[in-house]
């Protein structure tokens, strides 16, 4: 039996690292901002190489790129090195930036806990062309090759020369999407980062704010007619070895494989060790035992097991609807807002304080709808399956009675569990805060944890993290979109599922996206 069949690892986990009306009085978040992390990694003896910014707009509106599921394809599709900066940049790239007494802050393309920036990317690649240009013989590409990607800098620095995409085909047992991909990009979770912040609990954000990245780049990739898929089981010693990690600070979480080439790759180079500087985040790094712990438990070792981890979604078993639901009304064709994909995640924010003005029933049906319509992954099959469940608080929907519902996926239904004004509760259960009371509607993602352990193991807690990340990101766009606002929150665990249950009885709370009109005028 490997570590990741010791189940009882994941669970010791999430239930450590809940938050509770106690807990949060026990043990008080305090902050050392004379020791704050670098938000930046930085490779300070390799050179740059700058990427292009000169990006055409793919022209995609958000709502139809969001709700893109990129179906295999078996022509050539190879981005050229305009449309990979494209990619990062909307992904994962400084946005906008604001001076202020203390210096300067950066606004990045996804939504990130404490806006710490933990999760860094990577590109592994064979050889890649520039964009035609008239009058230009040979514009410059991009050599095969792995690489970090500098989002201070918007640049690659290139830690590997060659191609060494056969290394992931191994790693991945084989998977096809990265056999075939010209492209992949690689997603690390950096412990520091985070826990400066938010301790033990930080692993949980690995998923998350590696999700919000996954579902920008899911749209831009779909935007730019790539295919594209979530794969988190690899040999996780063979992709850190390739990235030249420092497994006690950096580990890898993700791949992407984007694009599709017939060819696969021939062998790759030598893989030998990396021992690169890079500039400290900290005076000094507190380590929290928990979080390692939990991904060490979630390791896969071999091809093999990487093979077996693979498969059918778990059974949901999901009571059916009962009679009090009503059917989503997203908008149709017509009426959807025309602004690209681009636009809606230059504009992206994390909205600090909602308006208590409603929003109509069409508009939180499009969010669903468009968020809901199933992820590339190789821990979902078929796509239309899905890890969480998502609950929802009600306060403020023109068309929908104030209470709570249970949305059915396959359905495309909300069910009404108890009518009422529960403003106040959902302020409490989002650890207290307003803006989980303010917002027109609350949605909580909970999970059956014991059933997804049972199928994928402790791995299985990284991929419930990852969807729900990956769905909250989806949520955010596509409120964005209509020009409403949205944020991402955490919250007391236990009292979460006892608010839903007995429908939630035995499961896990996740995640929580509070969606509404922001209070600050959006441009």
């Amino acid at each position: 039996m490997s570590e990741n069949d010791h189940l009882d690892a994941a669970l010791q986990y999430h239930s450590g690292t809940k938050h509770s009306y106690q807990s949060l009085r026990m043990h008080p978040y305090t902050l050392d901002w004379e020791n704050k992390p670098l938000l930046f990694k930085i490779y300070p003896t390799l050179e740059v190489t700058r990427l292009p910014r000169d990006f055409h707009e793919t022209g995609r509106p958000a709502l139809s790129a969001i709700a893109d599921v990129s179906a295999p394809v078996e022509a050539e599709a190879i981005p050229d090195l305009e449309t990979l900066a494209q990619l990062l940049f909307f992904s994962a790239g400084v946005i906008r930036s604001k001076k202020h007494a203390q210096g300067e802050s950066f606004f990045r393309a996804a939504a990130c806990t404490g806006a710490l920036y933990e999760i860094e990317l990577y590109v592994v690649c064979t050889d890649l062309p520039g964009r035609a240009v008239p009058g230009v013989k040979n514009p410059p590409g991009l050599a095969a090759g792995v690489y970090h990607f500098g989002a201070a800098e918007f640049g690659l620095r290139q830690l590997r020369s060659g191609d060494f995409r056969q290394a992931l085909v191994q790693a991945t047992g084989s998977d096809s999407s990265v056999a075939h991909a010209p492209v992949t990009i690689i997603c690390t979770g950096t412990y520091w980062r985070n826990a400066w912040k938010y301790h033990s609990r930080t692993y949980r954000h690995f998923g998350w704010d590696n999700g919000t990245i996954l579902a920008n780049l899911l749209a831009m990739s779909a935007a730019s007619n790539l295919p594209a898929k979530v794969v988190a089981g690899f040999v996780d010693s063979e992709v850190n070895s390739l990235l030249g990690l420092d497994t006690r600070r950096e580990v890898a979480f993700s791949l992407v494989p984007i694009g599709h080439t017939k060819a696969a790759p021939a062998a790759s180079p030598e893989i030998t060790s990396l021992e690169l500087p890079i500039v400290p985040y900290s005076e000094s790094e507190v380590e929290y035992p928990a979080m390692r712990k939990m991904h060490e438990a979630s390791l896969l070792d071999s091809a093999a097991e990487v093979a077996a981890w693979r498969g059918q979604t778990p059974a949901h078993d999901f009571p059916a609807p009962k009679e009090t639901t009503t059917g989503l009304q997203p908008l149709d064709d017509s009426r959807i807002p025309a602004d690209s994909i681009e636009q809606v995640i230059s504009r992206r924010g994390s909205t600090r304080k909602f308006a208590r003005d409603p929003l109509t029933k069409p508009q939180l049906s499009t969010l669903l709808d468009r968020a809901t319509r199933g992820i590339p992954a190789d821990f979902l099959d078929p796509l239309a399956s899905h890890l969480n469940d998502l609950y929802l608080i009600v306060n403020n929907v023109l068309g929908l009675a104030p209470g709570t519902y249970v949305y059915h996926w396959e359905q495309k239904e909300l069910e009404l569990l108890k009518s009422g004004d529960f403003r106040d509760k959902a302020g409490y259960l989002g650890l207290e805060q307003q803006l989980p009371a303010d917002a027109a509607v609350d949605i909580f993602f909970l999970a059956d944890l014991k059933s997804i352990l049972q199928r994928y193991g402790n791995r299985g807690y990284r991929a419930v993290q990852l969807e729900a990340g990956i769905l909250g990101g989806k949520l955010y766009l596509a409120a964005y979109a209509q020009r409403l606002g949205a944020t991402g929150l955490t919250f007391y665990d236990d009292d979460v599922v006892s608010f839903f249950s007995p429908h939630a009885r035995g499961k896990s709370a996740i995640f929580l996206v509070a969606l509404g009109r922001s209070a600050a005028k959006l441009v």
